[in-house]
């Protein structure tokens, strides 16, 4: 049966305001899940403007909640060497008593990096330090000591404590690049994210990702598939839940409705409603 999830990207808006959709959602049972962004510069908009540190905030809202998995969509590889990262998303399963989805992704925003003076790379760069990282994450998460030689990340005799209470924790790829990373989500993830888009164009992904699968003898239906949906503050509920029902007829395990702002938990619950009828 098909999730529904919240997103809220933490851009132009305030902490009160994120928590109180964190919240409402919560509280909401049709919802399942709620995702914030790992960026330092907002996406939309004025890109200059506030922005709250995706992770610092996941911690706090994994106290706030109690029900619903929580995620960040997605963990930018190049921010943070993968040691750190596993660490980070232990504490935060542990914080959370193991709702969290660990969202990775290879990198993209041009801007915050060179902002930043973090190196982003070439295409090729980024996806060869994204498979790399993904490995030491994987590993680190669930051996007790973990040695790993690559070009980008090396750590010797590592060890990774407390584990998860999650075994495994779950790993949620995102991107949709055909030849690459559409094959590291068949190698290692337990959910693909596919990001906006049209239902052919998802479809045809998917068809990619089973591909993949079907080469390194992994069944495809070990891996859940989620999309967005962007939802606009004042939006008529009903519209939404038929899009979200497309979404679902075509494999989509998880619609994850991704709020543009302002921030108004009361819209949480109508939109909730509408889902349910479903």
């Amino acid at each position: 049966m098909v999730e529904f999830a919240v997103k809220t990207p933490p851009q132009h808006g305030t902490w009160n305001e994120f928590l109180d959709v964190w919240r409402a959602t919560d509280q909401c049972d049709t919802f399942a899940q709620a995702w914030n962004f790992d960026h330092f510069y907002p996406l939309v908009g004025d890109t200059h403007g506030s922005c709250l540190e995706g992770w610092t905030m996941l911690a706090a809202l994994a106290q706030a909640t109690t029900r619903i998995r929580i995620g960040t969509m997605v963990n930018g590889m190049h921010y943070r060497h993968p040691a750190v990262t596993a660490n980070m998303a232990a504490t935060v399963d542990i914080i959370s008593g193991g709702r969290l989805d660990l969202g990775l992704g290879a990198g993209w925003n041009i801007e915050e990096s060179d902002a930043y003076g973090i190196n982003l790379g070439t295409v090729k760069e980024r996806l060869d330090r994204f498979e790399e990282g993904v490995e030491v994450i994987a590993r680190l998460l669930t051996q007790e000591v973990t040695d790993f030689g690559g070009q980008y990340f090396t750590i010797t005799d590592a060890r990774c404590e407390p584990k998860p209470v999650q075994n495994p924790l779950p790993i949620l790829i995102g991107g949709s690049g055909r030849r690459r990373t559409l094959a590291v989500v068949a190698k290692w993830a337990h959910k693909w994210d596919a990001g906006f888009g049209s239902v052919d164009d998802w479809r045809e992904k998917n068809d990619v990702l089973i591909g993949h699968c079907e080469r390194i003898g992994r069944n495809p239906a070990e891996i859940k598939r989620t999309a967005h949906i962007a939802w606009e503050a004042g939006a008529d509920p009903a519209p939404l839940a038929e899009q979200a029902a497309v979404l679902a007829q075509a494999g989509v395990d998880q619609v994850i409705f991704s709020m543009r702002g302002p921030y108004i938990a009361a819209e949480v619950e109508p939109l909730g409603h509408a889902l349910a009828a479903l």
